[in-house]
């Protein structure tokens, strides 16, 4: 299902991640989680830089080369997953693993993004809230897929915001075994912060993957969603909240500082 419009603030009961099931319609709450959170965890490609376009712009040019097409129910399969996992979902899912295996598909993708990573823009709504929440003493870092290599370069122009930042947890982190939907670096990150590790019912994570979510339920920690609106709505269902953009976040759903009134 493409260009569906995604409703702002839609509610989640708080559950263990599942598989998405085709057909599912949002369910509004009228309140918030009961809950106040005292820490946040940002995922990043998709979420606070818009860096997922330059995936699949590549993607699709090395499906070309065998007459296939790339589409979103295969990327989502593979958002926020490590590299190597993305790849093998890739080659396999697609059927081109006779032809190109996983490991050389990361290399010829390699080259076309690390021109392109040094492009990167932020997300809407991005820099407003990650500077609010740090101004506000909130706990904030990151926890992507993402190696130190490609980490660095989507970063470079963003130092800015990334600085703001308690701590960054990577794909390629020694404590990182599996990768999203495992918990793996949630908990990593959570253990990072000052006094930690710090309660997961504390703790809101913000992602734009499927996988991501899962892997923040599968941490016992809540997740507030900004899928792509190209993203089939099934895979919205394990999420505690979807938004639009980060623009529509509220900070007074989750007990968080309000953001500054600038009406006065």
């Amino acid at each position: 299902m493409l260009g569906i419009r995604i409703p702002i603030g839609v509610w989640r009961n708080a559950t263990p991640f599942r598989p998405p099931t085709l057909g599912f319609r949002a369910i509004a709450f009228s309140m918030a989680p009961k809950t106040s959170i005292s820490h946040v965890i940002f995922d990043m490609d998709g979420l606070l830089l818009d860096t997922e376009k330059f995936y699949t712009e590549v993607q699709e040019i090395i499906l070309a080369r065998y007459n296939k097409t790339f589409d979103w129910s295969l990327k989502a399969k593979m958002m926020g997953k490590k590299a190597i996992e993305a790849a093998r979902v890739f080659v396999e899912e697609t059927g081109i693993s006779d032809s190109l295996s996983a490991e050389d598909f990361l290399v010829e993708r390699e080259e076309m993004l690390r021109k392109l990573f040094p492009t990167s823009e932020l997300m809407p709504g991005a820099s407003r809230l990650v500077k609010h929440l740090h101004a506000s003493g909130i706990p904030i870092c990151v926890a992507t897929g993402s190696h130190r290599r490609h980490f660095e370069l989507k970063t470079q122009r963003h130092g800015e915001v990334f600085s703001l930042m308690h701590h960054v947890v990577l794909g390629d982190d020694p404590e990182v075994k599996q990768g999203k939907p495992s918990p793996d670096i949630f908990l990593a990150a959570a253990r990072r912060f000052e006094g930690g590790p710090v309660d997961s019912q504390k703790i809101l994570v913000f992602e734009d993957a499927p996988s991501g979510v899962g892997a923040a339920k599968n941490a016992g920690m809540y997740a507030v969603m900004v899928p792509d609106p190209r993203l089939d709505i099934s895979f919205h269902e394990a999420a505690d909240q979807v938004l639009s953009s980060l623009l529509d976040f509220n900070p007074n759903d989750w007990g968080l500082p309000p953001f500054p009134d600038t009406s006065i």
